[in-house]
């Protein structure tokens, strides 16, 4: 195997095999990571190789003597082709950290997609790390529902389902909009007040991706007339999975409950647009699980999915 950095003229191939990867994901992509500053990451992407066919890229930043995959996205970690067995990927993996020990790298830290973002699941992966010495350095849990019922209020729990009538019976309405500034400040108000912390990203840099990837970014807005109660930031993964990157609703109006209705029209709209899975985000916070919000999700018939971060001391 051969392994090279991603240079100038490889974009184009670099956005391709995302594209057709067994696990390639919109975190993968250079055009979404394009949205950070470009004095925000020290990128160190690779391209590897066998007998000159591509079979992996991996992409990573650099932190002094550490290479993470990736400090700039919720996935990172090796992104490889669709028929690549255990053994590729035993020898991807292997070659991948000799080349980082040669550059003098201390230390290796990746987070891979959960298995509901592959085309064709496996585990080869998780084995070809542990073999070459990474261990977990945490493991979250993601929150999923399937989107395989027509009729989602069907698999919906009897609290979720009174709530989603309910809402229904107000008037809410659920709709695709271009209103994230109006929804960014609902988000900013509660993370701000609930955590004491602020959005992962800026309205600018949200509006940016948003310009970058128009039809990767989705914002579902939920109303009364003109009036929005609350909303949440669809992000395409890739064409199996949806993830809601940003849930949040005006607390004013949490009696309309529009966060049930959202979800109920999100999980009609990603089944109708031939997704698999609506990954809800995670209920746990370096392994801290917050129950409260695990049962919320829960009651749409979420089920949890391993979010996996390795790391390695070279």
């Amino acid at each position: 195997m051969e392994i090279h950095k991603l240079g100038e003229r490889d974009h184009k191939i670099w956005e391709g095999f995302v594209a057709q990867a067994n696990n390639g994901t919109i975190f993968h992509s250079l055009k979404f990571l394009s949205y950070h500053p470009p004095d925000r990451f020290k990128n160190h992407h690779l391209i590897i190789k066998d007998r000159s066919n591509i079979i992996a890229l991996f992409p990573a930043v650099e932190d002094g003597k550490t290479i993470i995959s990736h400090q700039g996205a919720s996935y990172g970690g090796f992104v490889f082709e669709d028929n690549l067995g255990i053994h590729g990927i035993y020898l991807m993996v292997e070659h991948a950290v000799q080349y980082f020990k040669t550059k003098g790298f201390e230390k290796i830290i990746l987070t891979q997609p959960p298995l509901i973002y592959y085309r064709n699941p496996h585990q080869y992966l998780d084995f070809a790390l542990m073999k070459n010495d990474f261990r977990y350095l945490k493991r979250e849990v993601t929150a999923v529902i399937p989107l395989d019922t027509a009729e989602p209020l069907a698999t919906f729990h009897g609290d979720a389902r009174r709530s989603t009538k309910k809402a229904i019976r107000e008037g809410v309405r659920v709709m695709i909009s271009e209103d994230l500034p109006c929804f960014y400040e609902i988000l900013k108000h509660n993370l701000s007040m609930r955590h004491n912390v602020t959005p992962t990203h800026s309205l600018d840099e949200l509006t940016k991706l948003h310009q970058i990837l128009p039809d990767k970014i989705i914002f579902f807005g939920a109303y009364i007339k003109e009036r929005m109660l609350g909303g949440i930031v669809i992000f395409v993964a890739n064409p199996r999975v949806i993830l809601a990157f940003y849930i949040s609703h005006d607390d004013k109006y949490q009696n309309y409950r529009p966060v049930n209705l959202l979800f109920y029209e999100v999980i009609k709209w990603g089944r109708t647009q031939g997704f698999k899975y609506l990954d809800l985000g995670t209920f746990t916070l370096d392994m801290t699980p917050n129950w409260g919000l695990g049962r919320f999700k829960e009651n749409f018939s979420a089920r949890g999915f391993l979010r996996d971060t390795y790391q390695l001391i070279v």
